[in-house]
């Protein structure tokens, strides 16, 4: 190699993709949207019954805020999504985890499961009427169910990426069963879990409201029926952007669980 060739550095190619959050990226994107939508109201392009101008929306939520009545729909929504949700993952993650360490239980399992995913589950919400009553309970079977399915799914396919490496290993040092499930399968399928539970939260938002939409007073979703039903298209859109909202508190929530549970990575 001649010395002005060896003087020359090489370039580093080997990055990879690295994608990250920019935040005055989003911020500007959102400010954009803002700033279109509320410009194309003021100039007469967009008609405001069938959306309401940025300003017209704001007010609605600030009234909505002010006189405390989104409290007691935000209440009711996040009491029957914790519920629900916590009974739907709670049995998803049993299965899921039996799914993937029995032969039993998978044979059994992933039949039922492939076939009971597929429907769409606020389809089954009169049934559910019938067997629990117009009540909370309906709706809250209703969470459960569809948080169920994904939640099997995600723990199942998390367990059986865990190298089977380990798994030999603690059975050379002679771990029982359980303590293997305990502390090798668990905690190696923790990441894919914790990706489950960020889409069965997602899920559990999207039937809460369905739910709410049928025989029910309270809750958000009640809140933007009755509002589409009276043309109050300027609370209806508040009502969006409050479901909005609670959907990045709570990925919030699960991102700072995410970090505190997987330090270890």
């Amino acid at each position: 190699m001649s010395p002005q060739a060896s003087s020359n550095p090489v370039k580093l190619r080997g990055h990879g993709f690295q994608p990250r959050v920019v935040p005055w990226m989003s911020w500007a994107f959102v400010a954009g949207v803002l700033a279109v939508w509320g410009g194309g109201s003021r100039l007469g392009w967009i008609d405001e019954l069938m959306l309401p101008s940025p300003q017209r929306v704001g007010a609605s939520l600030v009234e909505l805020v002010a006189s405390g009545e989104i409290w007691g729909h935000l209440a009711a929504s996040l009491q029957r999504i914790a519920a629900g949700w916590a009974l739907g993952f709670a049995a998803g993650l049993a299965l899921g985890v039996l799914v993937g360490v029995s032969s039993l239980s998978r044979s059994v399992g992933l039949p039922l499961v492939a076939a009971l995913f597929p429907i769409p589950k606020i389809a089954l919400l009169p049934l559910f009427i019938l067997w629990f009553g117009i009540g909370e309970a309906s709706k809250v079977a209703t969470i459960a169910f569809g948080v169920f399915f994904p939640t099997v799914v995600s723990t199942y396919a998390a367990v059986d990426s865990v190298p089977r490496s380990l798994i030999r290993m603690g059975q050379s040092f002679e771990l029982g069963p359980r303590a293997i499930v305990a502390k090798i399968l668990l905690p190696g399928a923790l990441p894919g879990v914790l990706a489950g539970a960020r889409i069965s939260v997602s899920i559990a938002l999207i039937l809460v409201v369905a739910a709410e939409m049928i025989g029910a007073q309270k809750g958000v979703g009640a809140l933007i029926l009755t509002a589409g039903h009276l043309l109050q298209t300027d609370r209806l859109i508040a009502g969006v952007v409050i479901l909005s909202l609670l959907g990045l508190v709570l990925g919030a929530a699960l991102d700072r669980l995410e970090r505190r549970l997987l330090r270890w990575r």
